[in-house]
């Protein structure tokens, strides 16, 4: 059998934390900033981890 390979986008998107948990990062952080306010910008900067109800989704496509 061939190895499966992870998708590339997810493998840019998504790090595992210890536990197992899967982090990601705020969107709407990459362009037109001069409107947004900076506390919203700076809210923005620190990661999340990925919600149960895509998590099954997420793990596919890094073949967790």
């Amino acid at each position: 059998m061939p190895k499966v390979k992870t998708k590339s986008g997810a493998k840019k998107r998504f790090t595992l934390t210890g536990s197992g948990k899967v982090k990601r990062k705020h969107a709407y952080k990459s362009h037109i900033l001069t409107k947004k306010s900076t506390k919203r910008k700076r809210n923005l900067t620190q990661a999340g981890l990925v919600s149960s109800a895509d998590m099954n989704r997420v793990q596919q496509m890094l073949n967790i």
